[in-house]
C-alpha cells in the first residue's frame, strides 16, 4: 500500500489553497469544532440517562435509545449522505449538518415524549455519519501530503476533547438546571460552528462524484477492505472492553468512585495526545503507526486482567489505553486516504460506516460477554479483536507493495462520472 500519493494529493490544490497551508489551519480549527460538537452531541445522554428517563417517565432502558439510536443512524447514513448530496460544495453541505444538528439538539430540548426524543436523536445521527463522511477525508486535501497527518489528527481531536470536555460539561449543566438546558446548550454550540465553518472553509467543489457503485467497488480493492476490517477489529474491541471498564476497575482494591472518575479522566486527557501522537506517526507511515497501534491496544487491555490487584498497575495500563486508542482513527483515515486517494469522500463514508457500527456491535458483545462470564472476560475479547487486526494490516501492507507504482493512483471502478 503506499503510504501517500503527492501527485494525487497535490491536484487539488488549486482547489483548496494547499499552496498558503498557514492560511488554512483555522478551517481545519473549524473542522475539529465540528467533530467535537457531534460527540459531544451523541455521547451526552450518557450522563443524562437517569434525569431523562424520569423527566419522559421512561425506563433506563428505554432511555438508553437515546445513546443507541444515534449510532446506528450514523452508520447507515454515512455512506448514503455524499450520494444523496451529489455535486453540492462540501463547505454547505457541512454547514447545512451543523444547522441541523442544532435544529436536532433544540427539538431534544423542548421533546415532551420519548418519541419526539428520539426521533430529534435519529436526526443527530444523519448528522454524525454526514460529517463524518465528509470532514474525516478533508486533513488531505486543505494540507499537502507533509502537513495531512496532523490536520487530520486536529480534526479527529475533537472526539477526545469531547469526552475530556464536551460530555462532563454537559452532564453538570444537566444536574445544575436540567436536562433540557444541555440540549439547548449544544444547539446553541452547534448553530456557532456552523456559522465558523462558513467563514473559516475555503470553497470545497466535489472532487469526483460518488455513486452507490463507488463502494463495492472500492471494497474489492485489497488496502481498503483490509484497512476496513483493522478498523473493525480495533474499534470493536475496544468498545467491547472500554463500555465496561468502570466494573472492570471496581475489581481493583482501593479504588473508589472519585478515583476511578480521576482515572477515566486522565485516560481520556491521554486520547488527545494519543491523536497528535497517532497523526505524526501516520504522517510518515499509516502502516507502520496501525502495526503498533493494534499491538498495544490489544496487549495493554490483556495485561489489566493479571493488573486487577494493582492500582498503580492499573491506573498506568489505563493511561497508556487512552494514549494508544486515541491514535485509532487518525492513524485507520490515513491509511484510507492513501489506499484511494481518487475516492477520499466516499472511503471516508466507508470508514465512517464501519466505525459506528464497530462502536455498537463492541457495546453489544461487551454486554454479552460481561453478563455470561463477568469482566474479565470483556477485557480478554476486547483485547483479542484488537490483536486480530494484526494479520489484516501485515497482508494488507503486502498487497500494497505487490501494486505496480505507475497504477497505484488509478481511480476505483465505479467512481468516474
Amino acid at each position: 500500500m503506499p503510504s501517500s500519493n503527492s501527485t494525487t494529493s497535490m491536484t487539488t490544490a488549486p482547489q483548496t489553497g494547499t499552496g498558503r497551508p498557514a492560511r488554512l489551519w483555522p478551517a481545519v480549527l473549524a473542522l475539529a469544532t465540528a467533530t467535537f460538537a457531534v460527540v459531544t452531541t451523541e455521547m451526552l445522554p450518557v450522563g443524562l440517562l437517569t434525569s431523562l428517563g424520569t423527566g419522559l417517565r421512561v425506563s433506563a432502558g428505554t432511555a438508553g435509545l437515546a445513546v443507541t439510536l444515534p449510532g446506528l443512524v450514523a452508520a447507515a447514513s454515512a455512506p448514503l449522505l455524499p450520494v444523496a448530496a451529489r455535486r453540492a460544495d462540501r463547505r454547505t453541505v457541512l454547514c447545512a449538518l451543523l444547522l441541523l444538528l442544532a435544529a436536532a439538539n433544540a427539538l431534544s430540548a423542548v421533546a415532551p415524549h420519548i418519541a419526539v426524543l428520539l426521533l430529534a436523536r435519529a436526526l443527530v445521527g444523519v448528522c454524525i455519519g454526514g460529517v463524518w463522511a465528509i470532514a474525516a477525508g478533508l486533513g488531505t486535501r486543505l494540507m499537502p501530503p507533509d502537513r495531512a497527518g496532523r490536520a487530520t489528527a486536529l480534526i479527529f481531536s475533537g472526539i477526545a476533547v469531547a469526552s475530556v470536555l464536551g460530555v462532563p460539561a454537559g452532564t453538570y449543566l444537566g444536574a445544575l438546571a436540567g436536562w433540557r438546558w444541555a440540549f439547548a446548550a449544544l444547539a446553541a454550540l452547534a448553530a456557532a460552528v456552523a456559522a465558523a465553518l462558513a467563514l473559516a472553509l475555503p470553497p470545497l467543489p466535489l472532487e469526483r462524484p460518488v455513486r452507490l457503485g463507488t463502494f463495492p467497488a472500492l471494497l474489492r480493492t485489497p488496502p481498503v477492505s483490509r484497512g476496513l476490517l483493522a478498523t473493525a477489529l480495533l474499534v470493536t474491541g475496544h468498545f467491547t472492553a472500554y463500555t465496561y471498564v468502570r466494573p472492570v476497575l471496581e475489581r481493583v482494591p482501593g479504588l473508589d468512585a472519585g478515583t476511578i472518575s480521576t482515572i477515566l479522566l486522565g485516560y481520556g486527557a491521554a486520547g488527545v495526545a494519543g491523536t497528535f501522537a497517532g497523526g505524526w506517526l501516520a504522517d510518515r507511515d499509516p502502516r507502520r503507526a496501525l502495526l503498533v497501534i493494534a499491538a498495544a491496544l490489544g496487549t495493554v487491555v490483556l495485561l489489566l486482567v493479571p493488573a486487577a490487584d494493582s492500582l498503580v498497575a492499573s491506573t498506568l495500563l489505563l493511561v497508556v489505553w487512552g494514549l494508544v486508542y486515541g491514535g485509532v482513527s487518525v492513524s485507520t483515515q490515513s491509511w484510507l486516504s492513501a489506499a484511494a486517494p481518487r475516492a477520499r469522500e466516499a472511503g471516508s463514508a466507508l470508514f465512517a460506516g464501519v466505525f459506528n457500527t464497530g462502536i455498537a456491535l463492541g457495546a453489544f458483545t461487551g454486554g454479552r460477554a460481561a453478563d455470561a462470564l463477568g469482566p474479565t472476560a470483556v477485557l480478554c475479547v476486547g483485547g483479542g479483536l484488537a490483536l486480530l487486526a494484526l494479520p489484516a494490516i501485515v497482508r494488507a501492507g503486502r498487497q500494497g507493495e505487490e501494486r505496480r507504482p505507475e497504477t497505484a493512483g488509478d481511480p476505483v471502478p465505479g467512481e468516474q462520472a
